[in-house]
């Protein structure tokens, strides 16, 4: 007898247990603040309110700029600009009585599926037919709020390539933006030099159209809910904010690499990327210090909404990591105003309009580069 009372208060207290863990998970589901709600020392974790909420919040008001006096101004391209994207450009300068886009586009879901399969470019074309040349999307039945360019580093991962361009433009489609894809790829035998890259991509998709904002976007990470809106900030935001290959949480607070969106006044205000890290590593935490340092914040996503799956991929011989970067980083305050935009040296080798995506091959000139570097790290180069 004294056995089953003693079995029986056990079951009571092992049921109470369970009931208490699933109140505190249902509470955790819910109130998703209890866990972002933390400092993240220079970022801001927008928390506390409604996940749409917090992302309209963070989105800034573009629909006055101008774009009167906008021209192309890129002359080696200029014979890819005679086709598709000067008729865009007139298209967006003629009066139009179509209505402006809903604030919340109107047929998002929330999670969403990621595609993991990478059709043929044949396929996808198909697929997305509605693109004009370049990649170039925009909304058929209303006037786009935001004109957002995607700058895509790459080399060597066409796999990887047709992966992201299914996910991103059945997204970017959806969010009713105006949109292109430019994915600016580096020269063989060259160090990969992702910060770089980027700035070439800003600079020539800046001479083709009057992009508003600019989302620096690895090729690898893939969006996992459609509220993500990829629209311009109010301050730079860090997209890439819950990435499955580290459990959905931020590996450090301050980081700001992966996917970043800015607009054109805080990429000049940041002087863009650092030119200078060849190879792995530095350059995104770079980014994060030259955003500081020119008084600006780094925003962020609610975490339920800002999450992404990771590409899985093996490390690359062109892509070392990069030994000096610590040495790099350590200048950055008193480096970021002359290592950036302001200081971008590169060769255009070609530059195509396909029908999902702007591709621009570029030669980086890396032996040039390296040996100004030697003089301020004569230990690294």
């Amino acid at each position: 007898m004294a056995f089953r009372h003693l079995a029986a208060a056990r079951l009571k207290t092992f049921l109470i247990l369970c009931a208490a863990l699933l109140l505190v998970h249902l509470a955790i589901y819910k109130m998703p603040s209890f866990y972002e709600s933390f400092s993240v020392g220079s970022s801001t974790l927008i928390a506390d309110v409604d996940a749409m909420e917090a992302v309209l919040g963070n989105t800034v008001n573009v629909l006055n700029d101008s774009i009167d006096d906008f021209n192309v101004t890129f002359s080696p391209i200029s014979e890819a600009n005679n086709t598709m994207f000067l008729e865009d450009i007139q298209l967006l300068k003629s009066t139009s009585p179509r209505p402006v886009c809903n604030q919340t586009p109107p047929h998002l879901v929330g999670p969403i599926r990621v595609f993991l399969d990478g059709p043929d470019f044949s396929i996808l074309e198909k697929m997305y037919n509605d693109l004009t040349g370049g990649g170039h999307g925009m909304p058929k039945d209303c006037v786009a709020r935001h004109r957002v360019a995607i700058i895509v580093p790459f080399r060597d991962r066409e796999a990887h390539l047709k992966i992201f361009l299914h996910n991103l433009h059945s997204l970017l489609h959806k969010q009713q933006l105006d949109y292109a894809i430019f994915v600016v790829e580096q020269v063989a035998n060259q160090t990969f030099n992702r910060g770089k890259l980027m700035n070439v991509g800003y600079d020539i998709a800046s001479r083709m159209y009057p992009w508003q904002c600019f989302i620096f976007h690895d090729v690898d990470l893939l969006p996992e809910d459609d509220r993500n809106l990829y629209t311009c900030p109010n301050q730079p935001r860090h997209m890439s904010v819950a990435v499955d290959k580290f459990d959905y949480k931020l590996p450090y607070s301050a980081i700001f690499g992966g996917i970043s969106a800015l607009t054109r006044d805080q990429v000049n205000t940041i002087n863009g990327f650092s030119n200078d890290f060849w190879g792995w590593g530095g350059e995104d935490d770079d980014l994060a210090t030259r955003t500081s340092s020119a008084g600006l914040k780094v925003s962020r996503y609610p975490a339920q909404i800002a999450r992404y799956k990771m590409i899985k991929h093996s490390v690359e011989a062109t892509n070392p990591v990069n030994k000096c970067r610590y040495k790099i980083m350590g200048q950055t305050n008193n480096r970021w105003k002359h290592d950036g935009l302001s200081s971008l040296k590169y060769k255009l080798v070609n530059l195509e309009l396909k029908p999902l995506y702007t591709r621009a091959l570029v030669d980086l000139l890396e032996k040039e580069s390296k040996k100004e570097l030697r003089r301020e790290f004569p230990s690294c180069f």
